[in-house]
């Protein structure tokens, strides 16, 4: 029971903090966090769009979020590194935010939700899902859906490369959340088989060449002294025949 309270508070810590970087990073295109132990420590992965606003002018913002990891969320010697997104539209925090600054300026459900799509396919997107939530004609509140693409929901492949995330927009009717999946184009499926033709390099075939060539000669030497031992075999058998037909006529 002890190990099971453990996950569950290390899984709230990680949550706690991955919303306190998500508000505090907010111009700087934040894109997610990673932790990961040590035996120095504990070493955070910021990605960020923009990571000079991250690392600040000679590395203030930087010390300031390892000291506050360090006293508010305990977070034992943090070592903070900053990667910077290569592709934006690949990153789900990223295609959430956006979604959500647009609906804050006045931009209807259906035009963020569409656009953040079509940018996330063209950039060669397998599939991405977005759920826009919340009041957003009534007073009621519904959801609409967004979805193109390949995009398995279950399975090995939906589970290790599936990227997921989640944002909230306070509006006039109410807040309204954005969900957003996102499959990059580097996942493997175990049901797309590809059939690969290797051809061999002009390096290979000219050394196996050359191996032939080398053996040419030596080829030839046996070939000619099969032939000339076929040839003495069929004169031995001449000449016995010609024994044993002298010999029948006597």
């Amino acid at each position: 029971m002890y190990i099971v309270k453990r996950f569950i508070t290390e899984s709230i810590k990680r949550t706690e903090i991955d919303e306190f970087l998500q508000k505090r990073l907010e111009r700087a295109g934040y894109g997610g966090v990673n932790i990961s132990k040590t035996p120095l420590g504990t070493h955070v992965v910021i990605y960020a769009m923009r990571p000079g606003l991250v690392i600040g002018r000679g590395g203030e913002t930087i010390k300031d979020l390892a000291v506050t990891l360090e006293e508010n969320f305990k977070v034992s010697n943090p070592q903070i590194s900053v990667s910077e997104i290569e592709v934006p539209e690949f990153n789900a925090f990223v295609v959430a935010s956006r979604v959500a600054f647009a609906l804050q300026r006045g931009v209807h459900f259906r035009r963020a939700g569409y656009w953040a799509l079509n940018q996330s396919m063209e950039a060669g997107a397998l599939g991405a899902e977005i759920v826009i939530s919340g009041k957003l004609r009534t007073e009621r509140a519904r959801f609409e859906k967004f979805r193109a693409g390949y995009f398995p929901r279950c399975g090995a492949p939906a589970l290790k490369y599936m990227k997921k995330a989640e944002a909230h927009v306070q509006l006039k009717p109410g807040i309204i959340g954005v969900r957003v999946k996102i499959m990059p184009p580097d996942a493997q499926f175990p049901d797309k088989v590809q059939i690969a033709e290797e051809l061999q390099p002009e390096e290979e075939v000219e050394e196996k060449e050359e191996k032939i060539e080398e053996k040419l000669p030596e080829q030839k030497a046996a070939e000619l002294h099969e032939e000339q031992a076929e040839e003495k075999m069929a004169v031995e058998e001449a000449s016995e025949e010609t024994v044993k037909g002298k010999e029948a006529e006597e």
